[in-house]
């Protein structure tokens, strides 16, 4: 984005002298500032609750009022803004009255032009230095926990590699893919190899926000607006500002906040809900979703304008069943993972959970892998991972079972499934059909028959059949 987007500090003078109000209009009219003037307290909270400001500079005394009740009013609605306050009356009574409720400066008037704008320049470094501070803790944290794709497989190996093509350029992105495929961390890693990747990466869960606070949240509030809000919030567009927006779930975004969203697509302009002021954004977006987004458009769930101005370019994820390379690759990592985390010395699996995490079909793709492998770390008591660390909450061994059998009773695991679909259907079904109806390999199907003493039974009832 070029200098002309770089947004001016917003300075808030309260001061009822005229002349006072035109000499720092003298000072400040040229600067990198845009200036609001107001005579008293009341004038000062209306601005304060429908504005957000850098800088307060107040006089002590405002008629009947008085500037600390402004000082109040602007520590009510943010309690990080600077206040510089003047007087006529070198009061050590105000001057501490004024530190204690929190002002920056305290300026003796008549003052000198150098004295103030060094003032004014002062307080606003300190604002930009802790709001800074806070997007490097914030960014220092996230890069700490950013994890990196890990892979072979040719489909994965070139979403990495358009990344890299892509990352440097400011275009839209849109990722999509199932849940649990590893869609942020292609945001990552879009972020932190980009120019942007001392700026902030701000996630956005859409589909984790109300209704009701969706535009809030992305675009901001000042004090009042509506009931609860107690103070103004810059929202989450404007605090990824000089860095990456990445919107999760974009397909779950309302209809009236896509026109909205598409509106900062377009003009990088920011308005907070209840404010009349606009602020310019420099801002990477970066999308991502599980649903097919042309369907959603067919349905009139989803802006078709909005699509084409997110879908600049588009990264396909692959899901885990389409990497079969990776899968032990994957569970390695996450082993040794976990096993440094815990402290354990873990070597690897019995042949029992070998044979799982190869046939099952993942439906929760990396996320249910790294999960499993996760709970099977912490669960095991020796060197190797078996298939009873495992806790429950695999269902269904396949998510692409043509008729989905409901087990007699409820399993605990994967294998608990197929053992009662074997023993319920093996005098009905061959091999084959068996193999099909549960989404695994026959000689998957074949070890566990003959694990379970039910190969010899199965076979001779499938010959007396004529099924094999």
């Amino acid at each position: 984005m070029t200098g002309s987007l770089i947004r001016k500090s917003e300075i808030l003078v309260v001061d009822d002298d005229a002349g006072i109000r035109a000499g720092i209009e003298l000072l400040l009219g040229d600067g990198p500032y845009h200036v609001t003037y107001k005579t008293g307290v009341a004038e000062a909270r209306d601005a304060l609750g429908a504005n957000i400001f850098d800088l307060v500079i107040t006089d002590l005394r405002l008629g009947a009022d008085s500037g600390l009740d402004v000082i109040r009013c602007a520590k009510e609605t943010d309690t990080t803004v600077p206040v510089i306050l003047m007087t006529s009356f070198s009061s050590m009574e105000s001057a501490i009255a004024a530190l204690r409720l929190g002002a920056s400066e305290y300026i003796i008037k008549p003052f000198n032009n150098d004295e103030f704008l060094h003032a004014c320049n002062r307080a606003l470094d300190e604002r930009r230095l802790r709001q800074e501070n806070a997007v490097l803790r914030r960014t220092l944290r996230k890069s700490r926990d950013r994890k990196l794709m890990v892979g072979e497989h040719p489909k994965i190996s070139r979403v990495m590699a358009m990344v890299r093509k892509v990352a440097s350029s400011d275009a839209t992105v849109l990722i999509s893919g199932e849940s649990g495929t590893g869609k942020e961390l292609v945001a990552q890693a879009l972020h932190y190899d980009s120019p942007r990747a001392e700026g902030p990466l701000v996630v956005v869960n859409c589909g984790a926000i109300p209704t009701e606070l969706v535009e809030s949240e992305l675009f901001g509030h000042v004090k009042g607006a509506f009931t609860g809000a107690v103070g103004n919030s810059e929202g989450l567009i404007r605090e990824a500002n000089n860095g990456t927006l990445f919107l999760d779930e974009i397909g779950e975004l309302p209809m009236a906040m896509q026109v909205k969203l598409l509106r900062v697509l377009e003009d990088r302009q920011v308005r907070a809900v209840g404010a009349k002021e606009v602020h310019r954004v420099d801002v990477r977006i970066v999308a991502a979703t599980n649903k097919d987004l042309k369907q959603a458009i067919a349905r009139g769930e989803f802006r078709e304008d909005l699509f084409y101005r997110l879908n600049v370019l588009e990264l396909k994820v692959p899901p885990l069943r389409e990497r079969d390379r990776d899968i032990d690759l994957l569970t390695r990592h996450f082993i040794d993972h976990y096993a440094n985390k815990l402290g354990k010395r873990i070597t690897g699996l019995d042949a029992e959970f070998s044979d799982f995490i190869r046939v099952y079909d993942w439906p929760g793709n990396v996320r249910e892998l790294q999960n499993l492998i996760e709970r099977a770390v912490i669960l095991a008591d020796g060197e190797l991972l078996v298939y009873s660390d495992l806790a429950d909450g695999l269902i269904s061994a396949t998510t692409n079972t043509a008729t989905p059998v409901d087990p007699i009773e409820n399993p605990l695991s994967v294998e608990g499934y197929i053992k009662q679909v074997v023993l319920k259907f093996q005098n009905e079904l061959s091999e084959v059909e068996l193999a099909n109806m549960l989404g695994i390999g026959r000689k998957a199907l074949w070890m566990r028959r003959k694990r379970w003493g039910l190969l010899r039974k199965a076979r001779s009832d499938e010959e007396s059949n004529g099924n094999e």
